[in-house]
C-alpha cells in the first residue's frame, strides 16, 4: 500500500527554533521560493511529459533485486496503483504507469480492494486501469503483484456470497480468479496476504490485545491452496503483508514441513515515521541466512506527510491531499507528536542539502533489508520526483546524514504509532 501525494507548492510559517521551513515535494535545495502552482492535472500533462523527455539530468542506475527465493528480478522502486480509480482517471494512471515503465521499474502492485479507500462502488477500478494499459505492453518484461484481502466484515462485497472475507480456499480461489479477470492477464508474480486471517494490531493500533484472539483459518490450508493456484500456473510465489514476526515464522515453518510453497516476501510499512515494528526483530527473521524473505516497503513517505505538506497553515493549501480528503485515513500520520518528529527531519534535510522527499527516500532506500520501496502519486511530476529522489541523490547517505537521522529517531521512535 504505497503512498500519494498532491500536486502544489506552498511555504509554510517559520517554525519555533528555525526559519522558515518549506514543506513541499520539491522545494529548491536550501533555497526556498514561496510559490502555489493551481492549474489542473489535465492541463499541464502534456507540458510535463515534454518537459521530462529533455530534462539533461545525471542519474545512478536503477538497481534490481531478487525477490527473496523467487526467481523474480524486481526493480528497487515498485510503482504503487492503489489511488488508481479515485484520486486518478485512467489516462492518468496509463500516463503515470508508462512513465514508471520507461525509467526502468518493472514491478507493479495493486491489490483486490483497490483503490483506497476501499469501498464497494469503486472497488477493482485500479485492476481495470491497470489491465486496459497491460495489452499494450510485453506481460512477460512486468512483475505483476497483488493482494487478496485477509479476514474483514467489512469487505464481504469482494465475495459472491460470503458475510465475511477470509484466506481459506474458497476464498483464496475466487479471489484470485476475479483478479485475473480484472487484470486481463493469465498470471499473477506474486500474490500476497494483504492482511492476516487472524487478529493482529493493523493500521496505527499500538499493541497486540490478547483478548481480541480468534479463531483463523491453519496455516497449512492456505498454503494448500497457494500451492493448487501455483500448480495451475495461475500465480508464481506467494508473498504477505502487514504481517508480524510470528506470522512469518509460521509460515515459513510449514512450507518446510509439508513441503508446501514458502513465502518470498513482505510488504509491511516502514518509514522515519515507522521503523521499530520491523526493526525489532523482522530484520532477523527475513535476514537472507534465516528465512530469507524480501521487504516492500510501503509508505515511505508516511502517507505524504514526511513531504512536509501538511505542516502548512492554510486548510485551502491541501484540501485535496489524501489524509485530509478522506479524513481518519492513515490518521496515525497525522497525531502531534508525528508532525514535530517531521520538522526535525525536514531540518535535517535542509542541513544536508536534500529535500523532504529526498531524505525520507533515500533513508528507506538505503537500509540493507529493504528488496524494493513502494511509491504511489497522483501526478507526472511527483512520480519523477520520487524516483529522482532515489537515482540522483548519494547513494549510500553519508555518516554524517544517518548519524543526524538517528538522533531524531532516538528522540522520537515511531511517533505514528502513538
Amino acid at each position: 500500500m504505497a503512498s500519494s501525494y498532491v500536486t502544489f507548492s506552498m511555504a509554510t510559517p517559520a517554525v519555533s527554533g528555525s526559519n522558515s521551513i518549506a514543506t513541499v515535494r520539491g522545494f529548491a535545495k536550501l533555497a526556498f521560493t514561496p510559490r502555489r502552482v493551481t492549474p489542473s492535472r489535465n492541463s499541464r500533462t502534456a507540458s510535463v511529459v515534454a518537459k521530462m523527455s529533455t530534462e539533461k539530468t545525471s542519474k545512478n542506475a536503477m538497481e534490481y533485486r531478487k525477490l527473496g527465493d523467487s526467481d523474480l528480478n524486481i526493480s528497487e522502486i515498485t510503482m504503487g496503483t492503489m489511488t488508481f480509480g479515485e484520486q486518478n482517471t485512467e489516462k492518468e494512471s496509463h500516463e503515470m504507469l508508462s512513465y514508471a515503465i520507461e525509467h526502468g521499474i518493472n514491478c507493479i502492485d495493486t491489490a483486490e480492494a483497490y483503490p483506497v479507500p476501499m469501498k464497494k462502488e469503486t472497488q477493482g477500478k485500479t485492476d481495470l486501469y491497470i489491465s486496459s494499459w497491460l495489452k499494450s505492453q510485453s506481460r512477460d518484461k512486468i512483475v505483476l503483484a497483488t493482494k487478496l484481502s485477509g479476514y474483514s466484515e467489512r469487505t464481504a462485497y469482494l465475495r459472491d456470497n460470503a458475510e465475511v472475507t477470509r484466506v481459506d480456499a474458497a476464498n483464496i480461489k475466487e479471489s484470485v480468479e476475479k483478479s485475473l479477470k480484472r487484470l486481463g492477464t493469465d498470471y499473477i508474480d506474486l500474490l500476497q496476504i494483504h492482511w492476516p486471517d487472524r487478529y493482529v494490531p493493523l493500521f496505527g493500533d499500538t499493541y497486540y490485545d490478547p483478548s481480541r484472539w480468534r479463531t483463523s483459518v491453519p496455516f497449512v490450508e492456505q498454503l494448500r491452496a497457494f500451492q493448487d493456484l501455483i500448480d495451475e500456473g495461475k500465480v508464481r510465489y506467494i508473498g504477505v503483508s502487514n504481517e508480524t514476526s510470528y506470522g512469518v515464522m509460521e509460515f515459513v515453518h510449514t512450507a518446510k514441513l509439508e513441503g508446501l510453497p514458502k513465502i518470498v516476501s513482505i510488504q509491511n510499512g516502514y518509514s522515519l515515521l515507522a521503523r521499530s515494528r520491523f526493526e525489532v526483530d523482522l530484520v532477523e527473521v527475513c535476514h537472507p541466512k534465516n528465512c530469507n524473505v524480501g521487504l516492500l516497503a510501503y509508505s515511505p513517505l508516511g502517507g505524504g506527510s514526511l513531504s512536509g505538506k501538511y505542516l502548512v497553515t492554510d486548510p485551502e493549501a491541501t484540501k485535496n491531499a489524501r489524509l485530509n480528503l478522506f479524513p481518519g485515513f492513515m490518521e496515525r500520520y497525522m497525531g502531534s507528536l508525528a508532525k514535530e518528529a517531521t520538522i526535525q527531519y525536514i531540518e535535517v534535510a535542509k542541513k544536508h542539502g536534500l529535500t523532504p522527499v529526498e531524505l525520507a527516500l533515500g533513508f528507506v532506500r538505503d537500509r540493507p533489508f529493504v528488496t524494493s520501496t513502494i511509491i504511489g502519486s497522483t501526478s507526472l511530476e511527483q512520480l519523477k520526483e520520487d524516483i529522482d529522489a532515489f537515482l540522483m541523490t548519494e547513494r549510500p547517505f553519508s555518516p554524517e546524514v544517518m548519524a543526524d537521522i538517528e538522533a531524531v529517531f532516538r528522540r522520537y521512535k515511531d511517533p505514528s504509532f502513538f
